[in-house]
């Protein structure tokens, strides 16, 4: 038997607003503040299988995020989440790109192009 977290990955390509992504990190801080060996492509999974499949619920929680304003989730939850462990944010760090381009900073052009990917 196969566990399901350890099954064959598809990636997924995710936007959404800061304040969300932030959250996420929050979430997975508090995971690992709790001894779990945890990461956001694991947290995000674990949510997805045990969200409700109703259509009333899924109905209900597209409304309640819809309705929420765009500094809902900014004071309240970073106060409770400074106590907790750092999260390393996905993808290359800015020390990386800079030295692989020799300690120069990029143009304009890639740097919009690296900016919007």
């Amino acid at each position: 038997m196969e566990l399901l977290w350890r099954a064959e990955r598809r990636n997924t390509l995710i936007a959404w607003p800061d304040a969300v992504n932030e959250r996420l990190d929050q979430l997975v801080a508090a995971g690992i503040a709790a001894g779990e060996n945890i990461n956001r492509s694991h947290l995000l999974a674990a949510l997805v299988v045990h969200a409700d499949l109703s259509p009333e619920f899924v109905a209900g929680i597209m409304r309640d995020y819809r309705a929420l304003n765009s500094d809902a989730l900014d004071e309240a939850n970073r106060s409770a989440a400074e106590q907790w462990p750092a999260v390393r944010r996905p993808g290359p760090r800015r020390d990386s790109l800079r030295s692989k381009l020799g300690g120069e900073q990029p143009d304009s052009e890639s740097s919009a192009i690296n900016d919007a990917g």
